[in-house]
């Protein structure tokens, strides 16, 4: 039986991105589609930081499709794209022989459509390949909010859990304690966390009294908390 019980670490983990192409999108409607693009380049930079294996695929790059958003591909720009022409991309034996490769039965899946690409891929890869599916359901997308609503509800009902990007970025953090990836996940939640990015810009400004201004990619605040 799947072990949903045990939290995401950056090691018992991969990622797959599938079909994040600008035909694609242009058929999404659950989402606004910048939301989108911000969440699922946050999602990439999370798994980066954490040094996760990451599996990008896309479909008919060159004959419909167009190609992966150039701000995903800048966070992994040495990952080789797998390319299909299955709209399931467990179909493909070489995306199957990829996450193999990285022997870690859970896999964190962000994707375009949700009930196309994300739900076969998700229900084959549960069934045929006894993987655990966190399905990140605010960095993929269906063509209307019913179609991406159902699609969610058929793969929970059928065992995948649903997730939020920023929710995985926590998980894998975890503890503030952690020293090697603290500065990397505020400047990412800074980046890309809306709200929440912004109530850590007023805690160091106002509360911790950095400087207003910074350097670009500079991040000044307060010290990670100690063991």
């Amino acid at each position: 039986m799947p072990n949903f019980t045990e939290l995401l670490t950056p090691q018992n983990c991969q990622f797959i991105f599938i079909d994040h192409q600008p035909q694609m999108a242009f058929g999404v409607q659950s989402i606004d589609r910048q939301v989108l693009k911000n969440n699922t380049v946050g999602l990439a930079k999370a798994a980066k930081i954490f040094n996760i294996p990451v599996t990008i695929t896309t479909v008919e790059t060159e004959s419909f499709s167009g190609h992966t958003y150039p701000e995903l591909l800048a966070v992994f720009p040495q990952n080789k794209l797998i390319e299909r022409t299955s709209m399931n991309s467990w179909d493909d034996q070489n995306v199957r022989d990829a996450l193999a490769a990285n022997k870690r039965k859970k896999i964190v899946v962000s994707g375009l459509w949700t009930e196309v690409c994300n739900l076969m891929f998700a229900l084959d890869a549960m069934r045929d390949g006894g993987y655990e599916i966190y399905m990140v359901a605010d960095a993929s997308g269906g063509t209307s909010v019913e179609a991406h609503k159902y699609s969610m509800d058929r793969m929970v009902q059928a065992g995948v859990v649903p997730v939020t990007w920023q929710q995985v970025l926590l998980e894998l953090q975890r503890d503030w304690a952690r020293r090697e990836t603290y500065d990397a996940v505020i400047g990412l939640v800074q980046e890309h966390s809306g709200a929440y990015g912004m109530g850590v810009d007023y805690a160091y400004t106002i509360v911790h009294k950095a400087p207003e201004r910074v350097k670009h990619g500079e991040r000044i605040g307060p010290k990670p908390a100690k063991k």
